[in-house]
């Protein structure tokens, strides 16, 4: 069901892998303010193993972009195999991070080490505040969002729910709205956002490692996502929006 939807849909499954285990399963339990709460059947399944000898030895030329995170920054060996792949991809794609910080799942310190490996390998680090806060405890989300700068990012954008969402780029610092929506629930806005982000940056031919915005791009860039992320939470689950729906907005 979920290759043939994906199919449908639009999405390449050139670089899917198969294997005999049941797939992994996300179980959202939703509030009566549509925030979800999850927990993730993973034992057992395919999802954690992903290894290098299961991906391409390169890439073709037309994949601009790699975006990891999430569990994939947890269980093993998929955990180890996307740093491997993210040093041996870094110099010549952008690599966008979502942390999406899981605690709990695995051993925290080989957690922070890893997730500290790939921020400072990547181009852009798109983490909701409380992510930073989970990072950055002794600072606020700006200050967070300063510190990751300094290790070579070249932009960090933080989401802040129903406050919109901050980026972070060289010397610009920019906050933008979101726009107001009935929320039916939460889930995927966060993932909806960051697709909406990379979606503005490569139809703005955008798309490369030394990332370069100025003022317009980069607030232009940042509300396509809330955007994106907004009518995501208008629908029930992780249902985001094909681009004819944004433009009508």
């Amino acid at each position: 069901m979920g290759r043939s939807t994906l199919r449908e849909d639009g999405a390449s499954l050139e670089l899917a892998t198969v294997g005999p285990e049941p797939t992994t399963i996300a179980v959202a339990d939703v509030d009566s303010q549509g925030f979800a709460e999850y927990q993730f059947l993973v034992k057992g399944t395919s999802a954690p193993n992903l290894t290098m000898e299961m991906l391409p030895a390169e890439f073709a030329r037309d994949v601009s972009a790699l975006h990891v995170g999430t569990l994939g920054l947890v269980l093993e060996p998929m955990a180890s195999t996307i740093v491997e792949l993210v040093q041996r991809e870094r110099d010549g794609r952008l690599i966008m991070l979502d942390p999406n910080i899981r605690i709990g799942l695995t051993d925290d310190f080989d957690y922070r080490d890893r997730l500290n490996t790939l921020i400072s390998a990547s181009t852009i680090v798109k983490a909701s505040d409380s992510d930073l806060a989970w990072i950055h405890a002794d600072c606020d989300y700006t200050e967070a969002a300063d510190r990751i700068l300094g290790e070579g990012v070249r932009m960090v954008v933080v989401t802040l729910g129903a406050d919109g969402a901050f980026g972070a780029h060289r010397d610009l610092r920019i906050r933008v709205a979101a726009p107001p929506v009935e929320v039916v629930d939460t889930i995927g806005a966060g993932d909806a956002f960051g697709a909406g982000l990379l979606a503005w940056l490569y139809d703005h031919d955008l798309i490369r490692p030394e990332l370069s915005l100025d003022e317009d791009e980069l607030r232009s860039a940042l509300a396509y996502a809330c955007l994106a992320a907004s009518l995501t939470c208008a629908r029930g689950g992780a249902d985001p929006p094909w681009k004819p729906e944004m433009a009508e907005v």
